[in-house]
């Protein structure tokens, strides 16, 4: 059973006129959830990540520096911005998240749960907020799931961009295995092969760069011949998947030439993973992409195959 955690909040962080990552995202995302729940799907909103939380992976400074922000519009770095609003926001889609991993924790095998949320968190870093993001969601997500009690738990990216956050948290951590494939060299500039994890980490960061111009030929058997392996040997007890969409043929910011196709097929290797190593059990959250047809879309197809019974 798919739950999708959303909020109208989301929509409450703003970014300078001609920004990417602009509110008008939110709005796309929120008619794909609407028609999800109109249709029957399951719906709820979503809790505030704590400090608590937040200090799973991010520094004391790096959150204090984030709460100074509420109330005010301050430039961040030339690409990271908030409004009045935005740590809030920025919370919030944190703990969409750890109530996404409470609901698949919780519930029966093939559970399953989808974050839909902005900003994206992926880049943020456990000391800086950059690349659109002010919490790194999906890390903070992780290591709640690892203080619930579980041993093992992957994550794999398929933004367009290196998520540099979510390594950085986990680099040195072998229970959070970590995949990411990624439009490379680009920005953040991080995601080289050679990229593997650091002391006990060793090995459990699998960085799959991918060349201008990549294609769903090009990418999906990148995952069946190294992604998919190395889920299988990791074992993991819950998936999570960053959702970037930028790696569409139609995503501005980016030259990777995905279909909408590619990404629900992308989705369903991933899902039936899980449904192989983990009991179903999925946490996903969405991240970047900046065309906002394309997101539509393929927000559409990532609930279509999340909602497919459990086998």
């Amino acid at each position: 059973m798919l739950t999708v955690i959303a909020s109208s909040r989301f929509a409450d962080h703003l970014t300078p006129p001609g920004h990417p990552e602009r509110p008008e995202r939110a709005e796309a995302m929120a008619a794909v959830v609407e028609r999800y729940q109109q249709g029957g799907g399951r719906v709820i909103a979503p809790r505030s990540a704590t400090d608590a939380d937040l200090l799973r992976v991010h520094t004391p400074r790096h959150v204090e520096a984030m709460i100074a922000t509420r109330g005010r519009a301050v430039m961040l770095d030339p690409d990271t911005f908030t409004s009045p609003d935005s740590e809030e926001v920025a919370r919030l889609a944190a703990g969409a998240v750890l109530t996404g991993v409470d609901t698949v924790l919780d519930g029966p095998p093939g559970s399953r749960a989808l974050a839909v949320v902005r900003p994206p968190g992926h880049h943020a870093e456990p000391e800086k907020a950059m690349g659109f993001c002010l919490y790194s969601s999906i890390a903070v997500g992780a290591a709640y799931a690892r203080s619930r009690g579980l041993s093992r738990v992957a994550i794999v990216d398929y933004d367009v961009h290196h998520g540099n956050g979510t390594q950085a948290a986990f680099y040195e951590d072998p229970s959070v295995l970590f995949i990411s494939s990624h439009q490379y060299p680009f920005y953040p500039g991080s995601g080289a092969a050679s990229e593997t994890g650091r002391g006990a980490g060793l090995g459990f960061t699998l960085n799959l760069p991918l060349d201008l111009g990549a294609l769903d030929r090009d990418v999906l058997p990148r995952y069946e011949r190294e992604a998919l392996p190395r889920l299988e040997a990791f074992k993991p007890e819950l998936l999570m998947i960053s959702a970037g969409f930028d790696a569409h043929e139609r995503d501005p910011l980016a030259g990777c030439r995905m279909s909408t196709e590619g990404f629900r097929v992308l989705t369903g290797l991933l899902v039936g993973a899980a449904n192989r190593l983990c009991e179903g059990r999925v946490v996903i959250v969405t991240e970047g992409g900046y065309d906002l047809k394309a997101i539509a879309e393929c927000l559409q197809a990532v609930v279509d195959v999340a909602g497919m019974d459990y086998p």
